[in-house]
């Protein structure tokens, strides 16, 4: 990481610690709680600026889920989409290859060559509400 801008330094290897292990997709703020447990004197300027600098570098994607804060995961993971909860803000991650397999489907028939995407669907877990049916409402 030095190489690439980044001084090495204990903050940000302990900052990058936590982060890798929770397996969330967490907000600075959130980070920044997990990372005080361990060292008091990081503060959430110094894990923001980590974040950023793993994101530039490619390590971390940048997330909005439309809370009006961002948050972060690993890029060092395999392709998934995400279930973010209305309610409790919680965000899952899955994978459906059915879904996969139809979004590059409608691709072709557009003639679009797609590079990406990104999937969240949006609603109320389990915690939150009543079970799911399966289907929408009517």
């Amino acid at each position: 990481m030095a190489a690439e801008g980044g001084k090495r330094s204990r903050s940000r290897a302990q900052i990058m610690e936590v982060f890798f292990r929770s397996g969330r997709h967490l907000t600075v703020d959130e980070l920044t709680r997990k990372v005080r447990v361990r060292n008091r004197n990081i503060g959430s300027a110094t894990v923001y600026r980590t974040l950023k600098l793993l994101s530039r570098l490619g390590y971390v994607k940048e997330l909005d889920f439309g809370e009006g804060v961002k948050r972060y995961e690993s890029s060092l993971t395999a392709h998934h989409d995400h279930l973010v909860c209305t309610e409790c803000g919680k965000v899952s991650e899955f994978e459906e290859p059915r879904i996969e397999s139809l979004q590059e489907e409608v691709a072709r028939e557009h003639g679009f060559s797609p590079t990406m995407h990104r999937l969240a669907i949006y609603g109320v877990c389990g915690r939150c509400g009543p079970p799911a049916t399966g289907k929408g409402e009517e």
